[in-house]
């Protein structure tokens, strides 16, 4: 059986020849950087590129970035987007079909679009707000009502970000004395697996919610390309649904991202945060204090004027009380001398009336009446003074003035009366 055999090598060389001859030029290709895959040891990168349709990949790479490329790319995106080069991101590069026999076909990237990065975070922006407008969702956390004073923060962020310590340096050291108490929930703010991270806390919160009066988010900095979870349908519905005010301070001073804009409230950075809610109490303490130091002003005048009025008074109470006391002391020793006279005269017309009531008493003394020729007859043992009862034989008993006597009737002799 005649065939004809070729080496791998003769493969590969083939195919690289065919290559060549077909990709001569370098082209233009859009797709998503897994992973960047860079070692340090060469300096180069092997990203995976990936193209997803509907959470699916329907298609993947192995890349190469060689070290003076990366280190340009790398450069211009630290400068434009304040971040470096990283996975997760959607790029737009420049590159050149490269074909070796021992590591196979990969693309050699040569240069990327910074353009196409941002375009396409700006598209998801937009897509996530048409989302959230058209549900009627958009504004519902600003439409919570934070306390007045909201002293109970809930804090997602990182324990040792910069931004996290900043807040609390401001809050807790405040110079007025105002008192929080604030949770840490960690949670990671950068690379991909914020949204999960973010959610999960919020869940974790959302189980103690009585304990809290509003939610921070709290953030040290970063570029637009480490902003772009933020951006994201699911995280910003979380945020827009969650049932506490969210309060952002993410640090940063370019575009705002969707989860700010549907926060109750939103503070650039974690400083300017912490400042508004120290205001909160500075809004509702400085009138207080306002009022107290009326209120110790009216009082003092008050008391001023009721002390000087009540001294006024007294001094007048005074015054007239001596003014009373003199005269009616004067009245009251007429009146004793009045009392005196009078009582003299009273007892004097008294003592008249009583040696006069003294003599008709003693003139109506039976023995003085006697005394004077009259006697008295009793029948019986009781005085006599009517002839009706006395019969003849009846003992008769007669005192006079100077004794008594016994004797019996004989006859009566009664006068008629007309």
């Amino acid at each position: 059986m005649n065939r004809q055999v070729f080496s791998l090598l003769e493969v590969m060389k083939s195919i690289r020849k065919t290559l060549a001859g077909r990709y001569k030029s370098s082209f233009w290709v859009k797709a998503e950087m897994n992973r960047l895959n860079f070692y340090k040891h060469s300096g180069h990168c092997y990203p995976d590129l990936v193209e997803k349709q509907n959470g699916t990949t329907i298609a993947q790479m192995r890349a190469v970035l060689w070290k003076d490329d990366y280190r340009r790319i790398d450069a211009l995106f630290r400068k434009t987007l304040n971040e470096p080069l990283k996975d997760g991101i959607k790029i737009l590069f420049l590159a050149r079909i490269s074909f070796d026999s021992s590591h196979g076909l990969t693309l050699h990237i040569m240069d990327i679009d910074l353009g196409y990065t941002l375009g396409d975070l700006e598209r998801e922006k937009q897509e996530t707000l048409r989302r959230l407008k058209e549900e009627g969702i958009f504004e519902r956390n600003k439409l919570l009502k934070l306390p007045v004073l909201p002293q109970r923060i809930a804090i997602v962020s990182v324990e040792t970000s910069k931004g996290y310590k900043d807040f609390l340096g401001k809050i807790d050291g405040n110079a007025w004395g105002y008192r929080f108490f604030h949770l840490l929930f960690p949670s990671l703010l950068q690379g991909e697996k914020i949204i999960r991270s973010i959610s999960a806390q919020l869940n974790r919160i959302r189980k103690v919610m009585h304990h809290f009066d509003a939610v921070a988010i709290i953030r040290g900095g970063g570029g637009e390309v480490g902003l772009s979870a933020y951006n994201s349908y699911p995280l910003a519905k979380e945020i827009a649904l969650f049932p506490l005010p969210v309060l952002t301070g993410i640090g940063h001073i370019t575009n705002e991202t969707v989860v700010e804009m549907v926060a109750h409230r939103n503070l650039i950075t974690p400083t300017d945060l912490a400042n508004f809610l120290i205001q909160q109490f500075h809004d509702f303490s400085t009138p207080v204090r306002n009022m107290q130091q009326q209120l110790i002003s009216l009082s003092t005048r008050i008391i001023s004027r009721e002390r000087f009025k009540f001294q006024t008074e007294t001094k007048l109470f005074r015054s007239a009380t001596e003014s009373i006391l003199f005269h009616n002391r004067e009245r009251i020793g007429h009146f004793r001398e009045k009392l005196a006279d009078k009582s003299q005269s009273l007892i004097h017309e008294q003592s008249v009336w009583l040696d006069s009531t003294e003599k008709n008493v003693n003139s109506l003394n039976p023995r003085e009446v006697m005394r004077r020729g009259y006697s008295i007859t009793f029948h019986e043992g009781k005085a006599l003074k009517s002839m009706s009862r006395v019969r003849a034989g009846d003992t008769l008993h007669t005192f006079v003035f100077e004794g008594d006597m016994l004797s019996t009737v004989q006859t009566i002799h009664q006068e008629k009366t007309v």
